[in-house]
């Protein structure tokens, strides 16, 4: 059940804060900061500075804020890991040793998450909701869903799913490291196999991704 804890305006009124879970139903989360950043020349993307701070730290700074407090932060990275270490979070590599793709993150993250649900977040997207977990863990709570994902309109109105947002069981994790164990490597492939729920944002630019040097200069 949620809880709300509240703090004291200067008046000295009670105000909302942030929602809080009881224990069986607490939230980890994990940065994904795993990928080879092949549309940028092979970097490390989520070290890649945006206005003086990793994006790493901009995503991290985001799950901090979430109005739904998030139980534990790590990073699953696979490169440059006392880098990523510095920031002082677990850092969490892949078991694969082959780049395997965000669904590697997932596994990773279902496997040390200290928690019974587990939220993903790419490194690359620096404006995601900070209702984002709360709109995920409700969806998936009421519609009794093993997944959440978020997903926006395009520019015909057409709702697209963001794959890599996602609140996610961790009693799916075998289910998942069979399907890779298979050679499995596709998000909609695997969360197709279980009761999936989409959730709707409005706001497509809070999920723009950073791909290449050109997607910087647009944002900001």
């Amino acid at each position: 059940m949620a809880q709300v804890r509240c703090a004291r305006q200067d008046n000295g009124d009670l105000m909302p804060s942030k929602t809080t879970m009881n224990e069986d139903m607490k939230l980890g989360a994990v940065v994904l900061s795993g990928g080879q950043g092949s549309r940028m020349n092979g970097v490390d993307k989520g070290l890649q500075l945006l206005q003086g701070q990793s994006l790493v730290k901009h995503a991290v700074k985001r799950l901090q804020a979430q109005s739904l407090a998030v139980a534990s932060i790590a990073i699953n990275a696979n490169r440059h890991l006392t880098d990523y270490q510095a920031l002082g979070f677990e850092v969490w590599p892949d078991a694969q040793a082959d780049f395997a793709g965000p669904l590697a993150g997932f596994l990773v993250g279902m496997t040390h998450c200290p928690h019974p649900y587990l939220l993903t977040v790419p490194c690359d997207t620096p404006m995601f909701p900070l209702n984002l977990a709360e709109r995920l863990v409700l969806a998936l709570h009421h519609q009794g869903a093993d997944i959440a994902m978020a997903s926006t309109p395009d520019d015909t109105g057409v709702l697209r799913r963001q794959p890599v947002f996602c609140v996610l069981k961790l009693t799916l994790k075998d289910s998942l490291q069979q399907f890779m164990a298979e050679g499995g490597r596709k998000i909609g492939a695997w969360t197709a196999l279980h009761h999936t729920v989409e959730v709707p944002f409005e706001d497509p630019l809070a999920f723009r991704n950073l791909n290449t040097v050109e997607d910087f200069q647009r944002l900001f």
